[in-house]
C-alpha cells in the first residue's frame, strides 16, 4: 500500500505550510505529496488566499528530492491544454521526474465566478475534459523532432513542436470519481491511476467494478490500473487527541470514524485494510490542520507499518 499526503490549501494556508507538510512527509518516508486545485475555500475564510497549484509543486520540486508530487485533481476548466501541458512537463523535469497528474471535469461552480473563469454545463465540461486528456497526452507522446494536432469541438492544436517534454517517460495520468459512464470510459482510455474520493466500502467496490469492466470493453487489461482512494486522516492514541483533532478540523469524532480513516491507530488500520481489500493499493489521507506535523509522525510510526502486515 502506497501511503500519501494530500492536503486543501484553498482552506487557509500559506507555500510554507505546504513546505512544511511535503518536507515532513517526505522525511517519514510518504510516497507523495498531493494538493487539491481550488481557488475558493468551504465553509472557511481561507486567509490568507488561494495558492495555485502548478507554482506551489514547483516550489515543492526544487525543495525536495524525494517524495513524488502532484493534484488530485487539476480542473480542466481553469487552464487550457497547452499551456497546462507545458507547465506539468516543467514542473517534472524541474523535480526531476516526480510529478503525478491528476485532471478532472471541475465542478464547484462558485470559485470559477469569484475568479472570472467560465463554467459550463457538465457535458460540455466532461467534452472539454476529454479533448484535454488527448491533447496534452498527445503532447508528452510526440516524438522530439515531430509535431502534433488537433481538431476538436472546443480546441484545435496545429503544427505544434510539443515541447517541452516531461523527464519520466510517462507522466502518471490520474482520473477519478463516481460518473457512471463519462469517468469510467476516460479512465480507461487515458488514466494509470484510478481515484475515488471520501465514498463509502459499497460505493468503491461498485464503481472498481465498473471501471473493470469497461476496460474489458476496450481491450485494455484492468490490471494495468492502479486504484486508489482518499480518505480525511483523524488519527489519535486516545480519546483526548482524537477528539482535539477532529475539533480542530471542524469535525464530529463519530462521523469521521464513519467516513474517514479516523479512530486509534488500529482503527485506522482497519479502515485502510477494508478498502485495501476491494483493491485499493493507494491511499491520500486528507491532512485538514497543516500545523499538525505530529500527526504526520503518528501516522508514520503507528499506522503505515502495520497495513498489509
Amino acid at each position: 500500500m502506497d501511503f500519501r499526503i494530500f492536503t486543501e490549501p484553498q482552506q487557509g494556508a500559506t507555500y510554507d505550510q505546504l513546505l512544511a507538510v511535503a518536507k515532513r512527509a517526505e522525511a517519514l518516508g510518504f510516497d507523495a505529496f498531493f494538493r487539491s486545485d481550488h481557488y475558493l475555500a468551504m465553509n472557511a475564510d481561507g486567509l490568507p488566499g488561494p495558492t495555485d497549484a502548478w507554482l506551489t509543486l514547483a516550489g515543492l520540486a526544487r525543495e525536495t528530492s524525494t517524495i513524488r508530487l502532484g493534484t488530485l485533481v487539476t480542473s480542466a476548466t481553469f487552464r487550457h491544454p497547452g499551456p497546462l501541458a507545458i507547465s506539468v512537463a516543467q514542473v517534472d523535469q524541474m523535480s526531476g521526474g516526480r510529478v503525478e497528474f491528476g485532471l478532472g471535469a471541475g465542478w464547484f461552480e462558485a470559485e470559477h465566478t469569484a475568479y472570472g473563469i467560465p463554467f459550463p454545463g457538465l457535458g460540455e465540461r466532461f467534452d472539454r475534459l476529454t479533448e484535454q486528456l488527448e491533447i496534452i497526452t498527445g503532447l508528452w507522446q510526440t516524438p522530439v523532432g515531430g509535431t502534433f494536432d488537433h481538431a476538436g469541438k472546443f480546441y484545435t492544436v496545429q503544427d505544434s513542436p510539443a515541447l517541452p517534454k516531461p523527464t519520466q517517460e510517462r507522466v502518471p495520468v490520474i482520473v477519478g470519481g463516481m460518473g457512471r459512464n463519462r469517468t469510467p470510459e476516460l479512465a480507461a482510455r487515458f488514466a494509470t491511476e484510478f481515484n475515488i474520493p471520501f465514498q463509502s466500502l459499497d460505493a468503491v467496490a461498485g464503481q472498481y467494478a465498473r471501471v473493470r469492466e469497461v476496460c474489458g470493453q476496450v481491450g485494455r487489461d484492468a490490471d494495468d490500473l492502479t486504484y486508489s482512494v482518499a480518505l480525511v486522516l483523524c488519527c489519535g492514541r486516545t480519546e483526548d487527541e482524537l477528539a482535539r483533532r477532529a475539533a480542530a478540523i471542524g469535525r464530529e469524532v463519530d462521523e469521521l470514524r464513519e467516513n474517514g480513516a479516523a479512530g486509534t491507530p488500529d482503527e485506522v488500520v482497519a479502515k485502510i485494510e477494508a478498502y485495501r481489500a476491494l483493491g485499493a493499493t493507494r491511499v491520500y489521507l486528507q491532512v485538514l490542520d497543516l500545523d499538525d506535523l505530529d500527526h504526520l509522525d503518528l501516522v508514520a510510526a503507528e499506522v503505515v507499518p502495520n497495513v498489509g502486515g
